[in-house]
């Protein structure tokens, strides 16, 4: 990204046969400003650019837009062909049972696989909560919590008054975890105080130099709603979004749940957020199920694709995107697939039985008698010498001990 970078190279951007200026890489709608740098030839959009790239160390070698950036996240990289803008507070508002905090965790964990740093304001959960939610989707935040990259403002445990007494209940295992959240934890002592909320904030997003790079999550503005008066609520939601996203150019995203009356804060921000995602479940798709849905409903500056997307979370994957009717068309396919080979075994089964030839035939096969043969098997065959008719001696015929006349 130094400024021997020569004009033409790839910029980022698909249409590189256009003229761009080569100090900030924005098209050039007049005629160029020439200007010859340490023997290299640059054509920029103004003087302003000329004068600049001059005094700079540095120019930008590829096309910003307004410092877009890809979100990572299925359902909005989907909807957001251009990506979104940093200078965005973008109001993530759900129905309970959408998976908010996954949907919120997965923004986080995409932004510090690019390397860039996150501030986690809480609410809702303490600090070791907020570790182990991630960690049940299988994204390891320990390394990045030890490394400064992420940082976690607690306004849930001042709701904790003996603290001591909870961290000694717990087993070795969320010991740990909440040991390595503390160190890279800022406590507010009273959250209802919005002045110290913003001077924490601040002073976590100086200490990781958090200018135009990152991004700021606050878990639950409906719980905000409750700590504070809404005109309170309201003005800090206002003085965040003017001295982060618009100062800073580091975009916000901010959790908020429809438990009540629509109308109410937060949800009466449209008009002062750039950006809403909306997340519903609906049974109209699948009978008796409910589904997971998401959309964009506005984001200022850049194109959205307002459409609904079915979704789910898996761990280590994050949030899924699938077509509902295309998962029963397949599944359909599947059930008719395995009756049809059932009754083609069934068929097979019945074809071999009747090949069989038939018990009783065959017990009885090969044992009928020859011809002439004796019937009792066990008496012996009749003589063909003539009887003996004669009869037996006198002697013989007599019992024993009998006399004679």
């Amino acid at each position: 990204m130094d400024r021997d970078a020569s004009p033409g190279e790839e910029r980022g951007e698909p249409d590189e046969g256009s003229d761009r200026c080569d100090f900030c890489r924005m098209p050039m709608p007049l005629e160029p400003v020439e200007i010859t740098v340490d023997g290299s030839d640059y054509e920029c959009c103004s003087e302003a650019c000329r004068d600049a790239l001059v005094a700079s160390e540095y120019v930008f070698t590829e096309y910003h837009g307004h410092r877009r950036v890809k979100p990572g996240v299925s359902a909005m990289d989907a909807s957001l062909p251009q990506g979104f803008p940093r200078n965005a507070f973008v109001l993530v508002s759900g129905q309970p049972g959408v998976r908010d905090r996954a949907v919120g965790a997965e923004i986080v964990w995409r932004t510090l696989e690019r390397g860039e740093p996150v501030v986690f304001v809480t609410f809702q959960e303490p600090p070791g909560s907020i570790v182990q939610q991630f960690l049940t989707l299988e994204w390891n935040v320990l390394p990045y919590l030890e490394n400064g990259l992420f940082h976690i403002v607690d306004c849930f445990t001042y709701r904790v008054a003996d603290r001591d007494r909870m961290y000694d209940r717990m087993d070795e295992w969320n010991k740990h975890l909440n040991s390595v959240a503390k160190q890279a934890t800022t406590t507010i002592r009273d959250p209802s105080d919005l002045g110290e909320v913003q001077n924490k904030l601040d002073n976590a997003m100086e200490a990781r130099e958090m200018i135009d790079t990152g991004m700021v999550i606050i878990d639950s503005l409906t719980e905000l709603g409750t700590l504070v008066q809404p005109v309170q609520a309201y003005n800090f939601v206002k003085d965040v979004r003017a001295d982060i996203c618009k100062g800073r150019f580091v975009p916000i995203f901010a959790g908020a749940t429809l438990a009540g009356d629509p109308d109410a804060f937060p949800h009466d921000l449209v008009y002062v957020v750039d950006g809403l995602i909306e997340l519903r479940l609906t049974d109209e798709l699948v009978p008796d199920t409910l589904l997971k849905q998401a959309r964009i409903r506005k984001l200022n500056g850049v194109l959205v694709i307002p459409e609904w997307h079915t979704y789910e979370y898996t761990a280590g994957t994050g949030m899924v995107l699938f077509d509902p009717e295309e998962e029963m068309e397949k599944r359909e396919a599947e059930l008719e697939d395995a009756d049809g080979a059932e009754t083609e075994e069934s068929t097979a089964e019945a074809a071999e039985e009747a090949d069989e030839p038939d018990d009783a035939t065959d017990d009885t096969a090969g044992e009928r008698p020859e011809p002439g043969a004796d019937a009792d098997t066990n008496s012996e065959a009749p003589s063909d010498e003539p009887a003996d008719d004669s009869p037996a001696d006198a002697d013989d015929a007599v019992g024993p001990g009998r006399e004679t006349r």
